[in-house]
């Protein structure tokens, strides 16, 4: 019955009704501690239409309701502690669902007290977790990392005991511990290697496990530190081990979850022996979740986001640059059966030095143009110049355009001297079934001294008029998609015998990537995280990643209790 949310309505609803004496008084005590309403589908229960309060009912049937009322106000008590959340342990944490609050995240930027709808509106649509990603510095008083501000930290308290009422777990991490943040600015000592920052950072963990010993592990976790990159595995479980100890003196079955390394992709076998449980990110690939966020080096250079996606590299080497692979020094090629004269467009992104792009079709020249970065201003949109090489090098995001004659088969696409150019992306143009101009668009992936791309282009003519293609598309040998995404980010964490439990701490898209990409991508990942049993908590709630307030321009939002809510975003979350 109480697994039944409709059964929770309804006993709500028959209780609201006119009462008398004992009824009364067991009807108040259980409506004052019922969780949220979810739904308001009465169950068809014949045994549950019975008027409590009606003097015609046979003493008895009163007397058994009365004993029912009192065992569910008892089970009431314990959902509204919290105790309908799944107990996790170190080696299995349960699939938890839900979203990052930032109220504490930056000391300049984002910090204020935690609200207590968003636990509210959290619980109401069905979700169970929520992260606290938080800046040390906020409850520092006075900027001295050995003195606590109380009133900082009640606000901490606050969010804690909201988690409890609505039965949300909550998972406090520490996003910039004292001497490390992936965040800027950067902190002034390190926490890897300063004794005197180990011992500063385990004395607030130390704080947070006496301030909060005997809430359950259900109700509560601790996430240790934030995407932590550059530092080698021995070190890292070194420094765990330390705040572990500090926490468990305090409170010695607290649940203690640590980042994977390299930025949470990494699993870190050395956890097990620490009974600590693992949180990885769902950020892949970058180019798609963080397209355009003005705070990521590069990424305003990021391609337009398509997602499944073919993968193919397109850096340009001269036959001359010996420092790569003679593999990476080929041209990028694209084979089909041309049967019009198409528009071909390339987007360069970058030149080194200098370099000669040629395109050529079944081995006749059909492009050539010859890049020299300089000082001042040129083509390019930046220009930067390295001593050490001697040497200037352009970013140019700019489209050149060419034609790729009828009856072409191949086409080939390299850098025949200098340095070496990036190519961002390339688009081959086409009139669709009704005549229109369309184009297929191809973003490259750029690593250092990887081979270019062989690729096919493909087109379905269908039942389309002669000169026009129902549908084009490109292949190639490698593909980003949903068995991909489990490969890299999912199988690494549930095989080996070192594993421990695990959670997704963060994923998804900040909201430049177009919706129905975000979508689509989120789809895969939460359908693998389902097959795996791994829980998720979305980075935002509110906010340019979240279900709330996201500020898309591609989104029609729906108004809920003074936000914008994105309704698609939300049940698909739901789904899963």
């Amino acid at each position: 019955m109480l697994s039944d949310l409709g059964g929770l309505t309804f006993w709500r609803m028959r209780l609201q009704k006119p009462a008398k004496g004992i009824f009364a008084k067991i009807r108040d005590g259980v409506c004052s501690k019922l969780p949220p309403v979810h739904r308001v589908v009465p169950p068809k229960d014949i045994a549950m239409t019975y008027r409590f309060d009606s003097y015609r009912t046979p003493a008895v049937i009163r007397r058994a309701m009365a004993l029912v009322f009192v065992c569910h106000f008892v089970l009431l008590e314990m959902v509204a502690s919290g105790q309908s959340l799944p107990e996790p342990t170190w080696e299995r944490l349960p699939r938890w669902r839900g979203f990052n609050l930032l109220e504490k995240f930056h000391l300049q930027w984002s910090n204020g007290p935690y609200v207590e709808s968003d636990f509210e509106m959290i619980s109401d649509f069905g979700f169970n977790f929520v992260r606290l990603p938080m800046d040390y510095r906020v409850w520092c008083r006075g900027g001295d990392w050995n003195r606590f501000d109380e009133d900082v930290l009640r606000e901490i308290d606050d969010a804690v005991r909201w988690g409890q009422k609505y039965s949300v777990h909550v998972c406090l991490n520490f996003h910039r511990a004292p001497g490390f943040t992936v965040a800027s600015p950067a902190e002034k000592t390190s926490l890897w290697v300063d004794q005197e920052t180990q011992r500063v950072c385990a004395k607030h963990w130390s704080e947070f496990a006496k301030r909060y010993k005997g809430v359950p592990n259900r109700n509560l976790s601790f996430n240790l530190f934030n995407e932590p990159g550059d530092v080698d595995e021995e070190t890292y479980v070194a420094v765990v081990a330390k705040m572990a100890k500090a926490i468990r003196e305090q409170d010695p079955e607290r649940l203690i979850i640590c980042d994977g390394l390299e930025w949470g992709q990494k699993p870190v076998p050395g956890m097990r022996a620490l009974r600590v449980a693992q949180a990885t990110r769902g950020y892949a690939p970058i180019e798609i979740t963080h397209y355009r966020a003005s705070w990521m080096r590069g990424a305003a250079q990021f391609p337009l986001p398509m997602w499944p996606r073919v993968v193919a590299d397109a850096t340009l080497y001269s036959p001359t640059k010996i420092d790569v692979p003679r593999e990476a020094r080929t041209p990028l090629r694209i084979r089909s059966e041309w049967q019009d004269d198409t528009p071909l467009r390339i987007r360069v992104a970058s030149v080194s030095s200098r370099s000669r792009l040629v395109v050529r079709a079944d081995g006749k020249t059909v492009f050539e143009k010859t890049f020299v970065p300089g000082p001042g201003k040129g083509e390019w949109r930046s220009v930067e110049y390295f001593p050490q090489w001697q040497s200037y090098r352009a970013v140019y995001n700019r489209d050149y355009e060419t034609t790729i004659p009828s009856g072409t088969r191949e086409l080939e696409i390299f850098n025949a001297e200098g340095d070496w150019v990036s190519l961002a992306e390339i688009g081959i143009g086409h009139r669709d079934s009704q005549g229109r101009s369309k184009e297929t668009v191809l973003p490259f992936r750029n690593r250092w001294a990887a081979p270019p791309a062989v690729l096919t282009y493909h087109t379905d003519r269908g039942d389309a008029p002669a000169g026009r293609i129902s549908h084009a598309y490109f292949s190639g040998a490698e593909q980003e998609n949903r068995q991909w995404l489990w490969d890299v980010g999912v199988a690494p964490w549930i095989e080996g015998a070192s594993r421990t439990g695990v959670v997704v701490g963060e994923f998804g898209c900040h909201h430049r990537t177009p919706h129905d990409v975000t979508l689509a991508w989120m789809e895969d990942n939460l359908a693998n995280w389902q097959r795996a049993g791994i829980g998720w908590a979305l980075w935002n709630f509110r906010g340019s990643f979240g279900v709330l307030d996201s500020k898309r321009t591609d989104v029609k939002y729906e108004r809920y209790r003074g936000h914008k809510l994105d309704r698609k975003m939300l049940d698909l979350l739901q789904r899963y």
